[in-house]
């Protein structure tokens, strides 16, 4: 059995998964992580990383990045693998995220749906096969109460899509103004409202034709349950940084 801490328990994600988590029978949530209290956790909750007593096998943190620090002192102490679901981080974080994966496993990705996946490789292809002569634009949408712009799987998809360009191309974050004609970009947009999943549609706009790859999720279980899926792969796997493609090739 699997020993889980779940950092952000008390949030929405990690209810989904603790509850998904009380019907599996290869691993379970023995504590978890939160500095908001709740009066209804059956599990050991702490505020800090430091209080944490029990044995883990595995950290999934569906946090905010201001847990970042505390969460890798506590994993590289006590050789815990990590699984990071968290987005909006800085590029000072992302390296340090880098430099920790030296000493300990760490699974990141910015979205644990498998069809997400799926597009990201659909959207370099796509991007290898038109060329120059069809212009990027991403729009994500997401519920009112997601903090951090563009989202990390749109910024993921920008990325798949410029390595078909050796990256020259540059994001631009939504247009005010009087911007001029369309320079060489990838234009990302974001949408916030009501109680939207999460949805993320790339478009390749060329002469009289327009080309959508797109993907909804209906539910956050989907990424609940990939977080697991992630973590039960993670544990026990050497130092080093890993991701939906290391994961889905071992399937």
């Amino acid at each position: 059995m699997i020993n889980v801490l779940v950092c952000g328990i008390n949030g929405y994600m990690g209810k989904n998964i603790t509850a998904l988590l009380e019907a599996d029978g290869e691993a379970k949530v023995v504590c978890g992580v939160d500095i908001t209290p709740s009066q209804n956790n059956l599990t050991p909750t702490y505020a800090l990383f430091n209080d944490v007593k029990e044995q883990v096998d595995v950290v999934i943190d569906f946090s905010s990045p201001a847990c970042l620090n505390d969460e890798m002192e506590y994993c590289l102490k006590n050789n815990v693998p990590a699984v990071i679901a968290t987005t909006g981080y800085s590029k000072e974080q992302l390296l340090y995220i880098d430099e920790c994966a030296k000493k300990i496993a760490i699974f990141r990705t910015a979205n644990f749906s498998v069809g997400i996946n799926l597009l990201v490789k659909l959207v370099k292809e796509a991007a290898e096969f038109l060329g120059e002569s069809f212009d990027i634009e991403i729009v994500e949408k997401h519920h009112n109460k997601k903090v951090d712009a563009p989202s990390g799987t749109a910024l993921m998809l920008a990325d798949s899509a410029n390595a078909a360009y050796g990256g020259s191309k540059e994001c631009l974050n939504g247009r005010s103004g009087s911007v001029g004609k369309r320079g060489n970009e990838i234009g990302i947009h974001a949408v916030r409202g009501g109680t939207i999943v999460g949805e993320h549609e790339v478009m390749f706009c060329g002469e009289d034709e327009i080309i959508t790859l797109s993907h909804s999720a209906r539910s956050k279980k989907v990424f609940a349950a990939g977080a697991i899926k992630a973590a039960k792969w993670l544990a026990g796997k050497p130092a080093g940084k890993y991701d939906m493609n290391n994961l889905i090739a071992d399937l």
